[in-house]
């Protein structure tokens, strides 16, 4: 564990970036006090991204799925009630 002061940091920030995304913990510190750590973050599982089909032969959509309620719908519109 690495500790830098204010002035350092800024100086380096990128260089400790850098070095934190590398597993190393950087403390920054102003006249010796500790104030701040700077760890690389923890990875999201599967990279974070959706994944299409996960749910394959788990769902199913009926055939008419793009007229369901057409006739309601169409009713609503026309300011008719059932």
């Amino acid at each position: 564990m690495r500790t830098v002061n204010i002035h350092e940091a800024k100086t380096h920030f990128s260089q400790l970036v850098e070095a934190a995304a590398n597993g190393e913990t950087v403390i920054i510190a102003r006249a010796g006090k500790p104030l701040a750590r700077l760890t690389a973050l923890e990875q999201p599982a599967a990279g974070g991204q959706r994944r299409l089909g996960f749910m394959r032969g788990q769902v199913t959509v009926p055939d008419d799925f793009d007229t369901l309620g057409a006739a309601e719908i169409a009713a609503m519109f026309h300011g008719e009630s059932s």
